[in-house]
């Protein structure tokens, strides 16, 4: 028997099958697109290579990593850090060679700044770390014994001969290597204050240098060196307590940067220098986020310091620095993804 309801056709459940396709096809287009647009925004760096440097010394390390694991985060292709004297660095960035340095002094390396392009080559904002001192030191014991406060002091060829290492009378000074920048300023002191018959300033390799400085000091010896901070040196050799600032008079005709009291009064013959990260001007204006990253990273002296040390104590691969550096951002997660926070945002 046959009914006479007519059969329901197959064309409304087709048309609602295209319906619902196309509405998953635009939907998964809009979640692609989505995920497109915030990917472009999370990663604004993609694709984009970074080549940071570090001057000679191993504890730079730390600092400049920590700049690489923030482009990272970004989505930059960071490439491993290659060491180069100071003034060498500078020349790279200016050039194009490399990306960035996290490790330019003010106003100690004015002149590779300036002798490079200045505003022109290089982007610099913001400070990375504050308040860095460097200056002279000798033993407590025999500053003490002898009353010993100025480097001038050491024109008496008794008191020079304090500290004479090699046997002819003049005072060996651990100095500071070629293209660091800051042997010129030692230089100048030595010339300036008439002190290059009394003082002999010893070069080469700092870290054998100060080796032998801090093995004489443990063998009751005086010892006479330049430091600065931040530097696992004095964390051993603790200013105030194994050793004493020697006072540095300005040389005569001082101006500007020569003028170098600091605002306690005192005088180590070295304005306060601020740390920048240094970078390529040309390469930060096409990198709005790297440019900003820069632009707002703080790292405190002390926390370098510390970690310096650490490096003393036998951890100083790179490896280790890089687990110091991936402890240090997790103990300050917040502020780390700030910074991220803010240079995404300048990419936008």
């Amino acid at each position: 028997m046959h009914s006479n309801k007519p059969a329901h056709s197959p064309f409304p459940t087709l048309q609602l099958q295209y319906r619902c396709l196309a509405a998953i096809a635009l939907l998964s287009f809009g979640a692609a697109a989505a995920q497109a647009q915030t990917s472009a925004g999370e990663l604004p760096g993609k694709g984009v290579s970074v080549q940071p440097l570090k001057g000679t010394v191993d504890e730079e390390m730390f600092q400049t990593l920590l700049v690489s694991r923030a482009l990272e985060k970004l989505g930059y292709r960071v490439q491993p850090v290659k060491s180069l004297e100071n003034g060498t660095q500078h020349v790279a960035v200016a050039q194009g060679d490399a990306t960035f340095t996290a490790t330019h002094w003010m106003p100690l390396h004015r002149a590779f700044y300036e002798n490079n392009g200045a505003d022109k080559a290089f982007y610099r904002a913001g400070t990375y770390s504050r308040n860095a001192v460097q200056g002279y030191l000798i033993d407590k014991a025999t500053a003490e014994k002898y009353g010993i406060t100025s480097i001038t002091q050491l024109k008496d060829p008794k008191l020079a001969a304090l500290f004479d290492t090699d046997g002819d009378g003049k005072a060996d000074l651990t100095g500071c290597n070629p293209g660091w920048g800051c042997e010129l300023a030692i230089n100048k002191h030595l010339k300036g204050l008439d002190l290059e018959s009394s003082i002999t300033h010893r070069q080469g390799n700092y870290q054998a240098l100060i080796a032998d400085t801090i093995t004489r000091y443990k063998n009751g010896k005086p010892i006479l060196y330049y430091v600065w901070t931040p530097f696992w040196v004095n964390t051993v050799l603790r200013p105030g307590k194994e050793v004493s600032w020697l006072e540095v008079p300005s040389i005569p005709g001082a101006q500007g940067e020569d003028q170098t009291q600091l605002p306690n009064g005192k005088n180590y013959g070295f304005k306060l220098n601020q740390q920048y990260i240094l970078a390529n001007k040309a390469w930060a204006e096409k990198n709005p986020a790297a440019a900003k990253l820069f632009a707002v990273m703080q790292l405190p002296i002390e926390d370098i310091n510390a970690q310096n040390m650490r490096m003393r104590q036998g951890e100083s691969s790179e490896a280790d620095v890089g687990r110091h550096v991936d402890g240090w951002i997790k103990a300050h997660q917040q502020t780390f993804d700030g910074w991220l926070e803010q240079a995404r945002a300048a990419a936008k």
